[in-house]
């Protein structure tokens, strides 16, 4: 199987629908109670971090050596 290039970014934004989601299935059980707003603020977060990290990724590997 081909081996994908580890992608930080993706890794986040993954990270960050899983917890929103766990987040609304929780509530909705009732088993968790948070007010609506924190769960949306999360995703804009989310998705900020994640830009950020994908560019930081970018950053580093485009100045990293050939070699390596």
């Amino acid at each position: 199987m081909k081996r994908h290039p580890f992608e930080p970014a993706r890794l986040i934004a993954g990270l960050t629908a899983i917890v929103v989601g766990t987040g609304y299935v929780l509530d909705a059980l009732g088993i968790w109670r948070t007010p609506g707003h924190w769960l949306l603020l999360a995703i804009p977060v989310g998705l900020l971090l994640s830009g950020v990290t994908a560019a930081v990724w970018a950053t580093i590997r485009h100045n990293r050596p050939q070699g390596s």
